[in-house]
């Protein structure tokens, strides 16, 4: 089945996949960063110390050391010039700013390195294959060494002066022969000058005791806990447990998605078949959700606009045939005029057929191009009562008997507002003939621009309309009085195109009862400036 979703979880499932491995080479890293740490925090102190006894002796002396050492530690000490070391800068200056390096060789060996003097260039090497309890027990040595230099009771503050000084990376510390953490056993062994190793509390470490000879010292080095790397199939293993988990979530989660778009997609489906009453719920507020709402909202705006087709087809038919119904008429009286005066006045009456015929084709353009999405709107400065002017000057010859008034409220202020001059002229002058045709004696236009806002009001003295068809005459081909209408001529869209033109400018038009003349008060009114 081609579904966008499987491509989503085959797309989830890699990321994870990439991830997990990216996670398990990341650990990897560590541990190799973790094992190195522990390597010199565990030699750094020992090694430090060593470094610095050596610094000061003659070329004798230090092979005396070296030799003594080596067979305390169970490890060949060398020294080794500093240009002979086959070492990356970024080592050599760790190495020159007294650092202790630990450098893996062929498995399980490293090789450590700590300066001894830099203006010589000597370098103290060893290969160690494991810190061993040798090693632990020589470092008590040279460590006790070191003590005994100093008077019993400055040898606590001269370990901890060596702790910060040889970078140790382990506690060390000095506590009195009847300590109770000692057994009789342990004294015994200590007293003979022998070495004590013992386990942690918690049994995952070791301590290392020595007895500084000719004091009540105890000098303790740990707890030293084992360096245990992170477990590979343990990894693995959570790794695939963690894919497991998210990729079922992942599931659940998009299962969810993809139920409610495939909704959206049946409901889409009905619509095509021409069901328009199908929707969709719009629970929710995430993307879906507004989708939906969305998806509805066409579904209505499609909805009405192919009521209003079925209406527009049928009053467009409606009126079609009676003005083609006279048209015919009209050709066959031509055919059998008696007389050329005859022929004459029924040609005028095609004439004006035609010409009625051209005017409603219009009016059906003007509206369909407003309806069916936002025209070419060019919005300009443009003058509203200068406006209204020009359409009473054009209108005031077709109908002498009608007084036609005009007065602009605006005092004084800027009259100037984005418009579409050509539209906006079509609005007001259908709402002026409209008043005309249904007014007795009188019809009054008002404008005003003030506040944002630009507001046009036509009055007439006519009969008014009822409040509950005053927002039905919006509604194309609808005349309240289809007879009267025919008389006075128009086809029920002035009305219509005046609402959408109002639309576009985002204002509203509506009908009210005019308070001065006792008819109809057509309003016009929208935003100065476009916002």
């Amino acid at each position: 089945m081609n579904s966008i979703f499987f491509r989503i979880y085959g797309g989830m499932l890699l990321v994870l996949v990439t991830v997990s491995l990216l996670g398990l080479l990341i650990v990897q890293m560590v541990n190799v960063a973790r094992v190195e740490d522990y390597r010199e925090r565990i030699a750094s102190g020992t090694f430090r110390l060593m470094a610095d006894n050596l610094q000061p002796m003659d070329q004798s002396e230090r092979l005396r050391a070296l030799a003594a050492w080596t067979r305390l530690i169970g490890v060949p000490l060398e020294l080794a010039q500093l240009d002979d070391l086959d070492l990356e800068s970024n080592y050599w200056a760790r190495l020159i700013q007294g650092r202790v390096l630990v450098r893996p060789q062929a498995p399980p060996q490293v090789r450590v390195y700590a300066l001894v003097d830099l203006s010589e260039s000597i370098v103290l090497t060893a290969n160690i294959q494991r810190i061993s309890e040798q090693l632990g027990r020589a470092t008590l040595y040279l460590i006790t060494d070191e003590l005994v230099r100093y008077p019993e009771e400055a040898m606590p503050k001269r370990l901890q002066q060596l702790r910060r000084e040889k970078g140790f990376g382990y506690p060390l510390h000095l506590t009195p022969i009847d300590n109770g953490d000692l057994d009789l056993d342990q004294r015994r062994r200590l007293e003979e000058s022998d070495t004590v190793m013992a386990l942690g509390p918690e049994g995952d470490s070791v301590l290392l005791y020595v007895k500084i000879p000719n004091t009540n010292w105890v000098l303790g080095l740990g707890p030293l806990y084992r360096m245990d790397p992170y477990p590979t199939q343990l990894l693995v293993i959570t790794g695939l447990l963690v894919l497991t988990l998210g990729g079922l979530l992942i599931y659940l989660l998009v299962r969810q998605l993809e139920q409610r778009l495939r909704t959206l997609e049946s409901a889409a489906s009905h619509i095509t078949r021409g069901n328009l009453d199908t929707r969709v719920s719009t629970a929710g507020q995430d993307s879906v959700g507004r989708l939906s709402r969305a998806f509805n909202d066409m579904a209505s705006h499609l909805q009405r606009l192919m009521r209003l087709q079925r209406e527009m087809i049928g009053a467009v038919s409606h009126e079609l045939r009676t003005p083609v119904a006279r048209l015919r008429f009209g050709l066959e009286m031509v055919e059998t005029a008696a007389t050329d005066e005859d022929r004459k006045r029924y040609l005028e009456g095609m004439d004006g057929d035609l010409s009625e015929l051209d005017m409603l084709v219009d009016e059906i353009l003007t509206y369909a191009r407003l309806e069916q999405g936002a025209p070419a709107l060019t919005l300009v400065a443009t003058d509203v009562p200068s406006l209204v002017d020009q359409v009473i000057t054009e209108l005031a010859p077709l109908s002498r008997s009608i007084s036609l008034e005009h007065v602009d409220q605006t005092q004084g202020r800027g009259t100037q507002v984005a418009a579409e001059p050509r539209y906006l002229q079509r609005a007001i002058a259908n709402l002026i003939s409209n008043a005309m045709r249904h007014a007795s004696e009188r019809v009054l236009v008002t404008t005003r621009v003030e506040h944002g806002r630009c507001r046009v009001t036509v009055e007439d003295d006519g009969p008014g309309i009822p409040e509950a068809f005053r927002e039905r005459i919006f509604t194309p081909f609808l005349r309240l009085d289809d007879s009267r209408t025919r008389a006075s001529g128009g086809y029920g869209l002035g009305l219509s195109i005046v609402r959408r033109v109002l639309f576009w400018h985002q204002g509203r038009a509506r009908a009210e009862q005019s308070r001065l003349l006792g008819g109809a008060a057509f309003i016009l009114d929208w935003p100065s400036r476009r916002p």
